[in-house]
C-alpha cells in the first residue's frame, strides 16, 4: 500500500531504526528490516519519506518520495 508520507523524528544508525511523524501529527516507529528494504544508505532528521505497507498494514519499506 502506497500514498502515506511523513517526516523522520528520529534515527539510529546502528539499529537502522526509527521513528516518523505523520502529517497528522502521529508517531510511528519503523523496524530496521523497513529501513534496509529501502537502498537507503542513511536517513536525516527532519527528511520526508514515503511509507509503504503490506496488505496487513505492517510498514515494510521508507523510500524517498521521489523514488519509485
Amino acid at each position: 500500500m502506497l500514498g502515506m508520507q511523513g517526516t523522520v523524528a528520529d534515527y539510529d544508525p546502528q539499529s537502522r531504526t526509527g521513528t516518523l511523524l505523520l502529517d497528522d501529527g502521529t508517531r510511528v516507529s519503523f523496524p530496521a528490516t523497513a529501513f534496509d528494504a529501502s537502498g537507503l544508505r542513511l536517513l536525516r532528521l527532519g527528511q520526508r519519506v514515503r511509507l509503504e505497507h503490506d496488505d496487513s498494514g505492517t510498514l515494510v519499506r521508507i523510500t524517498l518520495p521521489t523514488f519509485p
